[in-house]
């Protein structure tokens, strides 16, 4: 049975994505759109592969637990619908809903998981409860993501929509870790939607309410799902909207207002006990050095919610989200994929240096990737001390660093002076 499902609605949905408008009007052709589908669901089924045989040793199995309570929320549907559709509401914390940003015995930590199990029991309503069947529910919604960003960047970059399809499809990490069943894929569409929502706004000049519905319902889900992640995402698009209206000055502009913004960071608490983000941060940090250490585990020093701490543990943090893996912390397929991933990257990095086309335009936008990506970055490196969920964290903000350096690489130029070598 679990066959003819998966093949139906492999066919269903193979269909379904060439009638969407919302793809067929991003410029990709049927095919493109249909490849890069069913690259998504080959990938999930992988990663749910993964989880089976390889979960234990490499810290996988995240996604079978999600899958296994989300059946359990699919038969209480059925046999108790009202604790079904009022559970999610209901929580035996001291502080009731209180803690927005705490990460223990938190009604809003644990509201994360319980809204993505949720949606996994809806798609057993469809799924009958087979796992990789779900995988091909998860991949459209996810599609989403991929053709809101390819709309920005083809806007930002015209001409270059192949390269911007082959880079979408081309990121190992970002193709992975976004199609599997685990909160990565919705949170990276959120984002990805989130900023065509503002971008588009931006360059026609006012919002409509299906943008503002949009960037609300997106970064609300982001919220839920990875809170920290949403709540750097908002100053970076009001910075880049602000920017947008002065255009020559776009990285004054951003550069000024983040120097507030990390001001505002360490000085909100003084504001509302409540808005105390370097204590999240610590608690976050401690919650994670509580974790019981893996293959992947690395030791590193404790954070204090005080601004020389941050500065102290920068270089830390961007050891751990550039730098690491190391060629030395191999321990399986994924980590070996991540080392030669970052290799691959500091190649396109120098090729970029080498050879690359002028670039005056999108400026702003290439601001809002960058400062946004940074940010992300250290606040993932400050809390986290795993190698391996920091190379699932860190693959939602990928193509918003790389993507745009790769279009800007004169590839052309590089094969025509590869030929000239090869003729000599």
């Amino acid at each position: 049975m679990e066959y003819l499902l998966f093949v139906g609605y492999l066919l269903l949905f193979a269909w379904l994505v060439t009638k969407v408008k919302f793809f067929t009007r991003s410029g990709l052709s049927n095919s493109q759109l249909r490849i890069i589908f069913f690259l998504k669901v080959m990938a999930g089924i992988f990663y749910g592969w993964i989880g089976i045989y390889y979960g234990g040793y490499a810290k996988m199995w995240d996604t079978w637990f999600f899958h296994k309570v989300g059946l359990y929320e699919y038969h209480l549907m059925q046999t108790n619908p009202q604790e079904y559709l009022t559970n999610i509401f209901r929580n035996g914390y001291e502080d009731g809903m209180s803690r927005f940003l705490g990460t223990q015995n938190s009604y809003w930590n644990d509201l994360k998981g319980n809204v993505f199990v949720k949606m996994l029991s809806v798609f057993d309503i469809l799924s009958m409860g087979f796992y990789y069947v779900n995988v091909i529910f998860y991949s459209f919604l996810n599609l989403f993501g991929i053709v809101a960003l390819f709309r920005v960047l083809t806007d930002m970059y015209p001409g270059k929509k192949m390269v911007i399809f082959l880079s979408l499809i081309g990121i190992p990490s970002f193709l992975y870790w976004t199609s599997g069943i685990h909160k990565e894929g919705l949170i990276f569409t959120g984002i990805a939607i989130s900023c065509y929502s503002v971008y588009f706004a931006g360059k026609e000049g006012h919002f409509t309410w299906k943008k503002i519905l949009a960037l609300v319902l997106n970064l609300g889900m982001v919220l839920i799902l990875r809170n920290f992640v949403a709540i750097l995402l908002v100053p970076a698009l009001f910075t880049w909207f602000i920017a947008e209206k002065f255009k020559k000055n776009g990285l004054l502009i951003f550069s000024s207002l983040y120097i507030l913004f990390i001001i505002l960071f360490f000085n909100f608490r003084y504001i509302s006990p409540r808005l105390d983000f370097p204590k999240a941060v610590v608690e976050k940090q401690y919650a994670f050095l509580k974790i019981k250490p893996g293959k992947t585990t690395v030791p590193i020093n404790a954070l204090e919610p005080t601004a020389i701490s941050f500065l102290k543990n920068t270089p830390q943090a961007i050891n751990l989200t550039v730098l690491r893996p190391y060629p030395s912390e191999i321990h399986h397929l994924l980590s070996l994929a991540a080392v030669i991933e970052m290799y691959l990257f500091v190649l396109l990095f120098l090729l970029f240096l080498w050879k690359r086309t002028p670039g005056t335009h999108a400026r702003n936008t290439i601001y809002l990737f960058l400062f946004y990506a940074v940010s992300l970055l250290l606040a993932i490196g400050f809390t986290n001390n795993n190698v391996g969920a920091i190379a699932r964290y860190k693959s939602v903000i990928i193509p918003l660093l790389f993507i745009p350096l790769i279009v800007r690489i004169n590839w052309p130029e590089i094969r025509n002076e590869i030929t000239k070598h090869i003729k000599k």
